[in-house]
Formats: structure tokens, C-alpha cells, sequence
């Protein structure tokens, strides 16, 4: 009897855990467990998206492939660097972005500015991917009504975020051998496949575009939008690394996801784009696998899927625990992410998401410049602030001019770059500019402030371990 109720206890509380999943505090240490291998198949649920074809299509066929190919390596290194910066400070500390931005420069109401905008973005991409894959099935199934499609796709995400971590690492790691399957046969499929343009992929120039100045800067323009997405991305799944893993895997974490989102996958977007002439995935995977192209299509839209909720929940249970100390686990927040994305979607909202993805781009990547330039210049190069992270309110102020200030300045100048109204080379270079803005900021409002407002108070249980030294 004894035996049961232990083994009952252990269950619960594994529950408690799972429905916390460590969104309101630092992982513990003992708790993270997780290889670089592991954590680096689950960020696979995002580089493998659909959408990054999209990108490599479409800037092939608008601005030449050349031009495509040299931006993606631009992103692979930026958001690389990035990425792996973020993915070290989260691995070090337990925290992801949400919290570490709390004791990283914003404190603690000014980083719910930043959940609540990291939130909004993770369910509206949730219900633009969304609208990919109801899109494919309702090519092979027009009697089906896209409404009734949307709610079943949409609802399908729900269940596979319920137990936190563990269920995406099955999730992505069971999928991930079916979807290289898919890939693979419609990489072989295509050289048999007649094609519409016949002369060499990537060498491809639309008439009157020419390798390098606008056309090039356009193209760093659509990456600079999600770069900072796929940078901070990271940080939900990498507080879960072991130790003994924290520095090569946080490169392998930075780095890897970015190589196969914005080198394979829009490579192989160029590639297909190009050869069929056809900027929509949607078309010309159908074309190449039929039917079996919808599945293909579904299996990469659920995998990024339960990813935007996972991300999208801890970022929910942040703003709220933050703002108005509503607690209700990060299972109540899975299910309102994914019922928002539902109606994003029935209301057709998405329509308007270029317009959301320029703000952004521009805020994401002056985030992410934010955390890293804290992190490596104000904390540990010039020593002002403390070397280590803080999550809980009574040590911290309510706002942190160096993170706020910084971001608010930032992203405004930068939209109104984005928008045109600073000429042509800064509106395709709106984010990356917004980005070094912001970085500057960070360090000379540090130093105005001399470190003043990081901590109320100085907390007596940081391992060291979790110091940035």
C-alpha cells in the first residue's frame, strides 16, 4: 500500500510539473536533463515549416536566386549568433526569454511587454501556418467547409502540447523520420517531373534584377522578419540542457535549426520554386506528391504548430502572473492559444499579418540584440548589473529603463524605417537597423543608469553555476 501512494505521489507530482512546466520560475537543475541532441530535434518543429520554402520561392522568383542564396547565409549567421547566445544564457540560467528578460534589462512589468507581443506573435503564425494546411487538405476535399477544417486542424494542437516538454521531444522525434521520407521523394520526384524553366536553378535572374543592391537588399528585408523569431525560439527549449552540454550544445542549438530553415529548407524553396516557376508551396508540393503532398503538408504544420503554442502558453502564463498574478497553469493558457488561433483563422485576420510581421520583425530582433548585448557587454564586459538571472518579483523593480527604453526607441524608429519614411536601403533593413540601434542603447543607458535598477534586492540562493562566468 505504501508503494502505491509513493507511486501515486511521484505521478501527481510529475502532473504538477508538466502543468507548470517551469513558465513562472528557472528550471530546477536537477531537472535539466535534456542532450543538445534532444533539445535540437525539438526547435525541428519550426525550421522544418512549410513557410521557409515559401521564403526561398518567392525571393528566388522575385529577386533571382543568387540573390536568396546570399541572404540565407546572412541569416544563418545572424540569427546563428543569435541563437546561440540566447540558447547559452537560458541553458545557464533555467529561464527562457519571458523570464530572463525580467532580470536581463526590463524588469519586471516592463517584460510583460515583451510576453505579451512574443504571445500575439506565436498565434497569429500559428493560424497563418494553420491556414497552409487547411488550404491543402481543402484542395483534395472541397466539399469539406474550411470552417469545420480549421476547427478540427486547429483543435488538434491542443492535446499535443498537454504534457509540456516531454510530449513535443516524442512528438518531433517520432515525426521527423516520416517527414524526411516526404522530403526526400519529392526532391527525387522533381528531377522527373518536366520543369518549366529548364535552365540552371540557381543561377536564375527574373529579367531586369541584378545580383546584389535592391534586389539583395529585399531580400535581407523578408529574413530580417523572422530571424529574430527563430533566435529567441530557442530559449523555451533549451533551459531544459544539461549541464554538461551547455557549450556546444548551446552552438549546436544556435546554429543547426538555422542552417536547415534558411539554407535546406529555402534552398530546396528556390530550388522547387524556380523550376516550376510557382512561388506556392501549397501548388507545386501537391503537384509533386499528390494526395501525398497534403499529408506532407500536414505533418509540417502540426510539428510548427505545437511549437507556436508551447511558446506562445509560457509566454501567456508570464504577462499574466507579471500583470495580474492569474495563475491558472500553462495548460489553461495552451487552450486559450490555440482557441485564438482558431478564430484568427475563421475571421480571416491573417490577411493582415504583413502588416503585423513588419513590427515584428523589427521588435523580435531588437529584443534578441537587447538580451545579448546585456549579457555580453553590460554584464560581463563592463561588470554593471549582477552576473546571474532573477525571475522573482520581490527581488526586482517594476521597470528597467535599460530593456524598455531600449526596445520602445528601437522598434519605433525602426517601423517607421520599415514603413519608408527613412529611405529605401533602411525600410529593407528596418529590423537589422532597429536591432544595432537598440544594442547601442542598451549599453548607454546602462551606463547612465550605472546598473541602478536590475535589482531591488539581492537574492541569497544563486548557484554558481547559474553565474554568466
Amino acid at each position: 500500500m505504501k508503494t502505491v501512494n509513493q507511486t501515486t505521489e511521484k505521478y501527481n507530482e510529475e502532473m504538477e510539473e508538466l502543468e507548470s512546466d517551469y513558465s513562472l520560475d528557472r528550471v530546477p537543475r536537477d531537472e535539466r536533463t535534456k542532450s543538445w541532441l534532444s533539445i535540437t530535434n525539438i526547435t525541428f518543429g519550426i525550421a522544418t515549416a512549410i513557410f521557409y520554402f515559401q521564403m526561398g520561392s518567392v525571393m528566388a522568383l522575385s529577386y533571382g536566386a543568387g540573390n536568396a542564396m546570399i541572404s540565407s547565409a546572412y541569416a544563418i549567421i545572424v540569427a546563428g549568433i543569435l541563437g546561440t547566445v540566447i540558447a547559452y544564457l537560458s541553458a545557464k540560467s533555467g529561464m527562457n526569454v519571458n523570464l530572463l528578460s525580467r532580470g536581463g534589462g526590463f524588469g519586471y512589468i516592463g517584460s510583460s511587454l515583451t510576453s505579451l507581443i512574443y504571445a500575439s506573435n506565436f498565434i497569429m503564425y500559428c493560424a497563418f501556418e494553420g491556414l497552409i494546411l487547411v488550404s491543402a487538405v481543402h484542395h483534395f476535399f472541397p466539399t469539406l467547409p474550411k470552417w469545420i477544417l480549421i476547427i478540427v486542424f486547429g483543435s488538434i494542437v491542443i492535446p499535443l502540447n498537454w504534457f509540456g516538454i516531454e510530449q513535443l521531444d516524442k512528438l518531433q522525434k517520432w515525426s521527423m523520420p516520416v517527414f524526411i521520407v516526404f522530403l526526400i521523394a519529392a526532391i527525387i520526384i522533381s528531377f522527373f517531373k518536366p520543369a518549366v524553366y529548364t535552365g540552371a536553378v540557381f543561377s536564375y535572374m527574373p529579367e531586369g534584377v541584378t545580383l546584389g543592391g535592391t534586389a539583395l537588399l529585399m531580400c535581407i528585408g523578408m529574413h530580417n522578419g523572422i530571424m529574430g523569431l527563430t533566435a529567441l525560439l530557442a530559449s523555451d527549449y533549451a533551459r531544459f540542457l544539461r549541464p554538461k552540454d551547455i557549450k556546444l550544445g548551446s552552438v549546436m542549438i544556435g546554429f543547426i535549426p538555422q542552417i536547415f530553415c534558411f539554407g535546406v529548407m529555402g534552398g530546396l524553396g528556390i530550388w522547387f520554386g524556380v523550376r516550376f516557376m510557382e512561388p506556392d508551396p501549397g501548388v507545386y508540393i501537391v503537384l509533386l506528391l499528390g494526395i501525398g503532398g497534403a499529408l506532407f503538408t500536414m505533418l509540417t504544420q502540426i510539428r510548427i504548430n505545437v511549437t507556436n503554442i508551447y511558446s506562445s502558453s509560457l509566454s501567456l502564463s508570464n504577462f499574466f502572473e507579471n500583470m495580474f498574478r492569474f495563475t491558472p497553469g500553462r495548460r489553461f493558457w495552451v487552450v486559450v492559444s490555440g482557441t485564438s488561433a482558431i478564430l484568427l483563422m475563421l475571421l480571416n485576420i491573417v490577411e493582415h499579418l504583413d502588416t503585423m510581421m513588419t513590427f515584428q520583425g523589427v521588435f523580435l530582433l531588437s529584443w534578441a540584440a537587447i538580451l545579448v548585448t546585456d549579457a555580453l557587454v553590460v554584464k560581463k564586459l563592463l561588470k554593471i548589473g549582477p552576473d546571474y538571472y532573477v525571475a522573482k518579483q520581490k527581488f526586482l523593480y517594476r521597470w528597467n529603463p535599460v530593456g524598455v527604453a531600449s526596445l520602445l526607441i528601437a522598434s519605433l524608429l525602426g517601423t517607421l524605417a520599415a514603413l519608408g519614411y527613412m529611405g529605401v536601403f533602411l525600410e529593407s533593413t528596418a529590423a537589422f537597423f532597429a536591432a544595432i540601434l537598440a544594442a547601442i542603447l542598451t549599453v548607454v543607458i546602462a551606463i547612465a543608469t550605472k546598473g541602478k535598477y536590475y535589482l531591488s534586492s539581492e537574492p541569497d540562493d544563486i548557484h554558481e553555476r547559474d553565474r554568466l562566468v
